[in-house]
């Protein structure tokens, strides 16, 4: 095997690991912001759940959290940042380069040269 070849699992995002904050950036990534209470619902998770996930993804700056109002209620809105919306479209390519196995020819046995 050459040595610029690599399995496609060296493409996904640990972070993205997480089938919760997959989910979020799934939803974050068509969209150009969502309210907080949209993506918990849609993802299928508490307050606390989603607060904690969208904070580890804001650490690694694949989100942005913006809190606000809307008139005179509080609201949250979720936003992918540039940098999340590549890393999710990296991490789904792994993902459907390993759905899809090994290539058709693979690399010759070093022993049959």
């Amino acid at each position: 095997m050459s040595s610029t070849a690599r399995h496609p699992r060296h493409r996904l995002e640990p972070l993205l690991q997480s089938p919760v904050r997959f989910s979020v950036l799934a939803a974050l990534a068509g969209a150009e912001r969502l309210e907080f209470r949209f993506v918990r619902d849609v993802v299928e998770v508490s307050d606390s759940a989603l607060s904690k996930q969208s904070a580890a993804l804001e650490e690694a700056g694949l989100v942005e959290v913006e809190k606000g109002y809307l008139g005179k209620r509080p609201r949250t809105w979720l936003r992918a940042t540039p940098r999340g919306r590549q890393v999710f479209r990296e991490h789904c390519e792994g993902l459907q380069a390993i759905a899809r196995g090994p290539e058709a020819d693979p690399p010759p046995d070093p022993g049959e040269r």
